[in-house]
């Protein structure tokens, strides 16, 4: 067996399951070439099946990787898989990796199958993906929960017709270490052919286990995939966080004797970019990417840090990419340098159109603020990139007013569609005053569920990164904005949201349903 652990990062698609956490194209391919630089194994790009934005998401992907397998989902059935297969025609290296429920509760309940036609259908699905593509990944869903007798007869099926990874996720996320692992260990002893597929895990944090886990399904259960995302991001508690996986096993070689492929100095520049694409903030105090994962405050820590850092860190800054979060431009900052910064970071223009836009943008932050971090950088190349989307709301510019005593009062001036328009209203402070003018004229009837505020570095010059958070009709849709001004943030984040509920390819099918 393989001491290597393939890393399958979800991010992409079962990360993207967040409420509000839905991504365009191009914050796609940006996220995913960031986990190429990461040396990710398998980059899931999304559910083909799920939208045509999602189709056409994974086919830029596709299209843009070429270091990493990228793969799309699929239920288990040809219309699904068909789609998954188009949509990754362009990859240089791509799996289709179809999906079916395999627990009672959930064949009874969702698919209103018997287990005699689950059987069935995963023979037939494997068989039809296997003429489509060599790389074949099937999912038991919600496999923790399944029979065991049962179970071991769909993987050797599947394995029997071509399914070369198998995966048993802990969909709920109702495991416990040592007894998800022994399930993966009896579930491999038991399938006479296991030895002929790579065995996958995919754990759910409900209990706050994910990570644990999926390192006693390597270490006890003896799978060699671990399905992650970035900073943990999935629906309901999330997923397994890769930055934890991957630094475990670095830390803890001595006992888990396993290795992966990942360049461990990108994972905070790839927090940092799933984190300000999504609007959602790392607490500070996680584990590895968390603003204070470094930081030592006590005083006994402070002195035996300085007299040798191991006393009480067991891994470097500078390992996981901290190092990367430093002052690097400034307003005497040339065309030159602001250029290779971008390329440093990943962030590729196109054109020398885009580079003078962009660097237009940087000296405009840069007479706002003395200091630029790469954070400021990604925040502004970020805006830059949604604006080039084709918007249908964009922010021009505003005028607020605010006094004690009084009500306060903004005027805010947007594009609507190929229309300027302006609009002012009052309201309980600045910001709900300014959000109230947008609300006036664009008429979304959208229920807001978060407003937040981030600062992106530290101090008061900082940039404030605001998220805003809205729901209509079913769907729940993030949006984020960034501005050394918070009120003019808080607008931009608001008109950022209403861009994606107004856009009809970010609307999709939910992966979970029934085939």
């Amino acid at each position: 067996m393989s001491d290597k652990v393939i890393i399958f990062d979800t991010t992409l698609r079962d990360g993207e399951q967040s409420p509000g956490a839905s991504m365009t194209k191009d914050e796609k391919v940006r996220i995913a070439r960031q986990l190429e630089r990461l040396k990710v194994d398998v980059i899931e790009a999304g559910f083909a099946a799920s939208s045509e934005g999602d189709f056409q998401a994974i086919s830029a992907v596709a299209a843009a990787i070429k270091d990493s397998v990228v793969c799309s989902l699929a239920r288990a059935n040809e219309k699904d898989i068909t789609r998954a297969a188009d949509a990754l025609k362009a990859a240089k290296a791509k799996r289709i990796h179809a999906f079916l429920a395999t627990s009672p509760l959930h064949m009874a309940v969702k698919l209103r199958m018997s287990p005699e036609e689950v059987l069935e259908q995963t023979k037939r699905s494997v068989r039809f993906a296997r003429n489509l593509a060599d790389d074949i990944e099937f999912s038991a869903e919600d496999g923790y929960r399944s029979e065991m007798d049962f179970l071991s007869r769909v993987v050797e099926a599947a394995i029997n017709e071509g399914a070369t990874t198998i995966n048993i996720p802990d969909t709920v996320g109702y495991g416990t270490p040592e007894l998800y692992g022994q399930f993966i260990h009896t579930l491999r002893t038991r399938v006479p052919n296991s030895d002929k597929a790579i065995w996958s895990v995919h754990c759910h944090n409900d209990l706050g286990m994910a990570v644990a886990n999926s390192l006693a399904g390597v270490k006890i259960g003896g799978a060699r995939q671990i399905e992650c995302t970035i900073n943990g991001l999935g629906e309901r508690a999330g997923n397994t966080a890769l930055e934890e996986i991957v630094m475990a096993l670095r830390t803890r070689k001595d006992y888990f004797d396993l290795t992966c492929g990942i360049d461990a100095t990108q994972i905070v520049p790839a927090s940092k970019l799933v984190s300000q694409i999504t609007g959602f903030v790392v607490q500070p105090n996680k584990a590895v990417v968390g603003a204070n994962a470094f930081a030592h405050a006590s005083g006994i820590h402070q002195d035996g840090i300085l007299k040798n850092r191991e006393t009480y860190e067991i891994m470097r800054a500078e390992d996981v990419g901290w190092s990367t979060n430093k002052i690097v431009l400034g307003k005497l900052s040339g065309r030159n340098a602001f250029k290779q910064r971008l390329h440093e970071l990943g962030i590729a223009i196109e054109t020398e159109v885009d580079l003078n836009e962009a660097f237009v943008r940087f000296k405009t932050l840069a007479d706002q603020k003395a200091e630029i971090f790469d954070e400021d950088i990604i925040a502004i190349m970020s805006d830059s990139a949604a604006a080039e989307e084709g918007e249908h709301y964009h922010f021009l510019s505003m005028s607020q007013h605010s006094e004690t005593g009084e009500r306060p009062t903004s005027r805010v001036t947007f594009r609507m569609g190929d229309k300027e328009v302006t609009s002012e209203a009052d309201g309980n402070g600045p910001v709900d005053a300014s959000l109230n003018a947008i609300e006036l004229i664009a008429k979304s009837g959208a229920e807001q569920l978060l407003y937040s505020v981030n600062a992106i570095t530290s101090g008061t010059q900082s940039q404030g990164e605001v998220t805003v958070r809205l729901t209509k009709g079913g769907r729940i849709v993030n949006g984020v904005g960034t501005d050394p001004d918070i009120i003019a943030a808080s607008a931009k984040a608001y008109l950022s949201a209403l861009n994606k509920l107004h856009d009809p390819s970010l609307a999709k099918m939910n992966a979970q349903m029934t085939p």
